[in-house]
């Protein structure tokens, strides 16, 4: 179900008239990388459906995706992807670098720009929400650990407050490349402006603590499993909580 979802939530906003809206209006293009960026990608890794996705391919495709994944040059450019350091520097560094007025302007008007703006903020959400979410703990095999993940998440609060609040905040008008493609609705450049940076600012910063309350709850099973392997009583594991199983 989180997976259907995830994948709604980044096909309304790409495959309905919800793009068409996106390219005239601020505030919606804004709300459209909300869904790609942050609550898609967040569902879809909840879900982890690697293993069910691979099961589901066509045998055909198995020997070659094997070659792909066993690669030396694929698997370092993944692990470099998914460094601790460098996938909330990518993650936040993606939203800077779409917003800043000159390269905005170009996307928006260029066909090809505007594809690899939209795609390459869902593949970022994508992975960066798995390196968050993935059920697996350090030992079984994730890239981190459960505490190793909780900075991370909350590092990337900061950075999103602070260019929403900017474009929210700001005394002019940054982008006028909706004044080219012209605005749908009779709405002031600076109430699409503040609209967007508050759509910006808010709901992205707020992401972190759902992610925050699945880590810990996650951390905690994980713990008492542990406990539980150590030929321990698991209903008397310090740290078990009803319900985690």
């Amino acid at each position: 179900m989180l997976f259907y979802l995830g994948v709604a939530l980044i096909y309304v906003p790409l495959q309905t008239r919800f793009d068409y809206l996106a390219q005239h209006m601020f505030w919606i293009h804004r709300l459209q990388h909300l869904l790609l960026h942050h609550l898609g990608p967040f569902f879809i890794a909840w879900a982890a459906p690697w293993s069910l996705i691979a099961a589901g391919l066509p045998a055909r495709w198995h020997p070659a995706l094997q070659v792909i994944v066993a690669n030396p040059a694929v698997r370092g450019f993944y692990r470099f992807l998914q460094h601790p350091l460098v996938a909330p520097l990518l993650f936040v560094g993606l939203i800077y670098f779409w917003l800043w007025p000159s390269i905005h302007f170009r996307a928006m008007l260029s066909a090809t720009e505007y594809k690899w703006m939209n795609w390459s903020m869902v593949l970022d959400g994508v992975l960066f929400w798995w390196l968050m979410l993935d059920p697996r703990s350090l030992e079984a095999g994730a890239r981190m650990g459960f505490g190793a993940r909780i900075p991370v998440v909350l590092a990337v609060v900061l950075p999103q407050i602070l260019i929403g609040a900017y474009l929210s905040l700001h005394k002019g008008t940054i982008y006028d490349v909706y004044a080219v493609c012209g605005r749908l609705w009779p709405v002031q450049p600076m109430t699409d402006q503040e609209i967007g940076g508050l759509i910006t600012w808010i709901p992205p910063s707020m992401m972190s603590l759902p992610a925050l309350l699945i880590l810990w709850a996650r951390w905690l099973h994980n713990d008492a499993l542990t406990y539980a392997r150590q030929g321990h009583d698991v209903l008397h594991a310090p740290a078990l909580a009803g319900g985690l199983r």
